[in-house]
């Protein structure tokens, strides 16, 4: 696994976190609900990426070709 990798994640719970905070105590709890949503699909969208990669890696080390 890629360090790049770990600390994008990092940094988008980061923001998603201060974000929600911010929203949470201005009275914005449905905007904070959707900051959350949307930084836990950045973060599967990151992660689909190299489960990929992953994939790619396991058919070519046992020639599967499906």
């Amino acid at each position: 696994m890629n360090v790049a990798l770990i600390l994008k994640i990092a940094g988008v719970g980061l923001l998603v976190g201060i974000a929600y905070q911010i929203l949470q105590k201005n009275g914005r709890e449905e905007q904070a609900t959707f900051v959350s949503i949307a930084g836990v699909i950045i973060v599967m969208l990151l992660l689909v990426q190299e489960i990929s990669s992953l994939f790619s890696t396991i058919r070519s080390v046992f020639g599967l070709w499906i």
